[in-house]
């Protein structure tokens, strides 16, 4: 049973994909009901419910904004997640070791390497001695934290922009220009993709340089992206689903970290921008975007 709610992001493909790699076809040995919110929230309740009356053997819940509400649901059908918020700062299970209950997953989180987003960009704009954050303090994650500790050792004066609706965002984007950001740092999450479009808008019409963690921020114009692969970390969901179908408790199985991480930068915009980006960065990349 998949329960999901991200317009930006479809998540069947790649979680099919990673359980048919495990000897599993739909129709045959296994079956998915699918519930999908459109991106109205105030539907996920009445979904979760639906599928926990189905009585399945695992539900899927995609995103942190997601999981509470299959948490709600059911505390004895077995639950696998995939957040890209803290599941223990937010509440969802007591430790990623030993999540207890019926809830395990993977999480998205990387506070250790978020602040390389920082990093990358201050490789391309070397002169840069102010740049802004995008984040949204509603979403539970340690990354403004790490990204404010790094500024800190490359000297970088941090400008925090705060978003937490639609609706902050013109007053953001007006205080980076206020502060004279020379660039800006984009922390992902479900709000921030949301207005994917509006955030490219802003930097490509002010050519501020611009950085970006988990999504397609490069293919949006942003100067690059650093983090974690979601298709393939989708299929690393379907071994959780493959070892409750096997038996496994959840609440024993810990909950797992990205372990690889992809550097996608976009030459493109590094040529609007007029930047000579320097050749290590370059070598370092796993993609190029160059038109």
């Amino acid at each position: 049973m998949l329960l999901y709610n991200a317009p930006q992001i479809d998540p069947i493909a790649p979680l099919l994909n990673g359980l048919n790699a495990l000897g599993y076809v739909e129709g045959k040995n296994f079956a998915i009901e699918y519930r999908y919110a459109e991106g109205k929230f105030e539907r996920l309740p009445d979904l979760a419910v639906e599928l926990v009356q189905l009585k399945p053997d695992v539900i899927f819940a995609y995103g942190g904004d997601v999981a509470p509400f299959a948490k709600n649901a059911t505390k004895t059908i077995p639950v696998v997640v995939m957040v890209s918020n803290d599941p223990v700062q937010s509440g969802l299970v007591a430790s990623l070791a030993r999540p207890g209950g019926n809830i395990t997953g993977l999480t998205q989180v990387y506070d250790d390497l978020a602040g390389k987003m920082l990093d990358y960009l201050k490789q391309a704009v070397p002169a840069m001695s102010k740049a802004a954050v995008l984040w949204n303090p509603n979403h539970a994650d340690p990354e403004y934290r790490e990204t404010e500790r790094v500024a800190g050792v490359l000297k970088i004066d941090l400008v925090p922009l705060p978003v937490r609706t639609p609706e902050d965002f013109d007053g953001a984007f007006r205080l980076a220009i206020e502060r004279r950001a020379q660039g800006l740092v984009v922390v992902s999450s479900r709000l921030l993709l949301g207005q994917r479009k509006r955030i490219a808008e802003f930097i490509l019409s002010n050519r501020i340089p611009a950085v970006g963690g988990w999504g397609d921020w490069a293919r949006d114009g942003l100067l690059l992206t650093y983090g974690p692969n979601i298709p393939e970390v989708l299929r690393c969901a379907a071994v959780y689903i493959d070892k409750i179908f096997k038996g496994a408790r959840p609440g024993d199985l810990p909950f797992e970290r990205p372990s690889r991480f992809e550097l996608i930068v976009n030459t493109k915009a590094a040529a609007t921008l007029g930047l000579a980006l320097p050749d290590a960065l370059l070598s370092s990349a796993d993609q190029l975007i160059e038109s």
